[in-house]
């Protein structure tokens, strides 16, 4: 794959699409504590994994809009509560995208001398850690009926279990639940157990869901909508953390 920039993004908070009023990113990071384990027979550090943690930070433009994304609106609250927040590198299925559900610790104004005016933000990992996934729909899908949505190619099955976000940023309609299903040849696609969200009612939403570490995904993947009693439009976001390796636990 050729090196990229960062042209293209998307910034996804609890449901709402914010990227039009993102100016940068500051830090997209996490990982375990580092553990002391120096002995005095070492002549080195020795050090071992401690708890995960994860964080993102943006510089967000001053927008008081009355628009239910607008950021000032949604910003300026400080909710108590997680805040699910998504980082999209590209918007294509298969993309990158960062995963975090934490708390929204600030929303710090500066105002510079050639007036710009803009509020720093940071999101600090709450019960998990960062997670790095990647898309399953090109950045917010829109689907009118139920629909199977585009495969990605994870390159081979893995028994090391999976997260998966959702980010619901509209929704008309009684029922639609978005789940994840997998096949071995991009042909026969079957649902994977325990990967389908909490049926969606009403919007905006947020959801993370995960499966065992040791449960199974196929190769390839993709994100489906199905419904009960019918919608006439849902807009959504859906990224999957496929776990590369044993010993990852949720």
């Amino acid at each position: 794959m050729a090196k990229q920039g960062g042209l293209g993004d998307a910034l996804y908070y609890a449901g709402y699409d914010m990227s039009g009023d993102v100016q940068s990113l500051g830090n997209v990071g996490g990982g375990p504590a580092l553990l002391d384990f120096t002995d005095i027979t070492q002549s080195a550090m020795a050090r071992q994994g401690g708890l995960r943690d994860g964080r993102i930070e943006w510089t967000s433009f001053f927008n008081p809009g009355l628009a239910a994304n607008a950021a000032h609106t949604l910003l300026s609250a400080l909710p108590r509560g997680d805040v699910l927040l998504t980082y999209c590198r590209g918007t294509t299925t298969g993309s990158p995208a960062a995963c975090l559900n934490g708390k929204q610790v600030n929303y710090d104004g500066t105002r510079g001398n050639d007036g710009n005016f803009t509020f720093a933000v940071s999101g600090q990992a709450s019960s998990y850690g960062l997670e790095w996934g990647h898309l399953l729909t090109a950045g917010l899908r829109t689907d009118t009926t139920a629909t199977n949505g585009t495969s990605y190619d994870t390159g081979a099955s893995a028994a090391f279990g999976a997260q998966a976000y959702l980010h619901v940023s509209a929704f008309t309609g009684t029922d639609v639940t978005v789940k994840i299903q997998d096949s071995a040849d991009n042909s026969s696609f079957a649902d994977v157990t325990g990967l389908a969200f909490t049926a969606v009612t009403a919007a905006p939403g947020t959801q993370r869901i995960a499966i065992a570490n040791t449960a199974t995904v196929r190769r390839y993947v993709r994100a489906s909508t199905v419904t009960t009693g019918g919608f006439t439009s849902v807009s959504f976001a859906v990224v999957i953390n496929k776990n590369e390796c044993a010993g990852v636990s949720f």
